[in-house]
């Protein structure tokens, strides 16, 4: 299963994955509100949905290596049920992760979003991989020359402001609707693993993850339930 991309449903692929074998998961899953995918009904009841989220959230903490990391991209409506049933799970949480874009999309009646939630949870929480000094940036500091700068830069707060990926953007992959932004999976898969370690995405996409995974020489598994998604994912990753 190594460096492939996987057809199929997630929970079904990854029963077929060994226990404690992978080094970082990150996980984008269907935010349950209704967004058009090819072939996935995103509009479970509420029951259903949290339901479904805890079994596939189960595999995920099976195969995940006791110095593994875990990585869920949520929305609001759905981010504390994550942070509860990861805790259960007998995960520890690391940061509670505040991805901010300066163009969320418009409302009529309400504050417009513009933010989404990256859950960042670890196994064992004395024994993980975070490699600080490789996503280090400029302090505040370094900027007005201020001696007792630290020359390496600092950590990133727990916002990240990274713009989404817009309809023009060269970045931008048709025919999908919510395509992850490479700087955000950069800044975590370089943060939270080495190279030749394992990376899986149980909602692989527009196969962002696996395309950082590639640049950085990390291994991957990507697992996508739609055909037209996995030819996507197939042509990135040869370009």
């Amino acid at each position: 299963m190594i460096n492939k991309v996987i057809l199929g449903d997630t929970i079904k692929v990854m029963k077929n994955i060994p226990d404690n074998s992978i080094d970082l998961v990150f996980a984008d899953p269907p935010y349950n509100i209704g967004i058009k995918y090819d072939n996935y009904k995103d509009n479970l009841s509420q029951k259903d949905y949290i339901e479904w989220t805890d079994k596939w959230l189960d595999e995920v903490t099976r195969v995940l290596k006791q110095t593994g990391s875990l990585y869920v991209a949520i929305n609001d409506e759905n981010a504390a049920e994550f942070v509860a049933m990861l805790k259960n799970k007998g995960l520890f949480m690391r940061n509670w992760i505040i991805w901010y874009y300066t163009f969320g999309e418009h409302q009529k009646n309400k504050f417009t979003r513009s933010h989404t939630h990256i859950l960042y949870f670890v196994k064992d929480k004395k024994n993980f991989i975070f490699n600080s000094n490789v996503i280090r940036i400029m302090s505040v500091r370094q900027k007005i020359g201020d001696k007792r700068a630290n020359p390496k830069g600092r950590i990133p707060d727990d916002v990240w402001k990274i713009s989404r990926i817009a309809g023009n953007f060269k970045e931008r992959i048709k025919g999908f609707p919510c395509q992850m932004p490479i700087k955000v999976l950069e800044r975590i898969i370089l943060a939270s693993s080495n190279e030749g370690d394992i990376v899986l995405d149980p909602f692989a996409g527009s196969g962002t993850t696996l395309v950082v995974a590639k640049k950085y020489n990390r291994k991957y598994i990507g697992i996508e339930i739609s055909k037209n998604y996995v030819k996507i994912i197939k042509e990135r990753l040869k370009s």
